[in-house]
């Protein structure tokens, strides 16, 4: 069976990313399907802000931490590996991925335990979904979302009013929500094209 090439997008949230699959070429992009991963446990709801011990804390138990992170991996991987396989089942190769993140801080750098904790989930669920695309060998750039339209004007050589009106004709052709994060996913697919 032959299989299309395709790109994947996906806008990291804290527990979850929205995932855009995007076929076609640079110049006339295809919105091929959208929905969302998980990056956490949901059997685990402590998985979802694994550095939160309460509201307001930072947990510190190392066993806890340990077990957490582990789960995040794992959750990470079974739901990369279902969407690789749906995207095969559907007729789709992937080999090209973007990531769009809030934050690239250090986390050890922010005092607050509480934005370090918020900093921390943000690196863990971002490297994590970057191992799992890059153990399948698939190529994956980082971008951090304020930096997004600027790149993408820059990279596919179009104005950002010609972006933005190319993403919200990508986004008449599936149902679904047209929110800022599939729009930032779709962005992120497009540019790994």
């Amino acid at each position: 069976m032959k299989t299309n090439p395709a790109a994947l997008g996906f806008r990291v949230k804290s527990g979850w990313a929205v995932w855009i699959l995007v076929d076609g070429s640079i110049q006339s992009p295809h919105l091929c399907n959208s929905g969302v991963i998980d990056l956490s446990d949901p059997r685990r709801p402590e998985t979802r802000q694994p550095y939160h011990a309460a509201m307001g804390k930072l947990e510190t138990s190392a066993s806890k931490l340990k077990r957490r992170r582990q789960s995040v991996r794992r959750a990470t991987e079974r739901s990369f590996f279902d969407l690789l396989k749906r995207c095969g089942d559907d007729g789709y190769t992937v080999h090209r991925a973007g990531v769009v993140i809030g934050s690239v801080i250090d986390p050890n750098s922010i005092v607050n335990p509480h934005i370090r904790a918020h900093a921390l989930e943000g690196e863990l669920f971002r490297t994590t979904l970057k191992a799992a695309l890059e153990s399948r060998g698939i190529r994956c750039s980082i971008c951090r979302e304020r930096d997004a339209y600027a790149r993408a004007s820059k990279s596919l050589r179009r104005s950002l009013g010609q972006i933005k009106r190319a993403l919200a004709d990508l986004g008449d052709s599936v149902d679904g929500p047209r929110r800022a994060d599939q729009k930032l996913a779709a962005l992120a697919a497009w540019m790994s094209l």
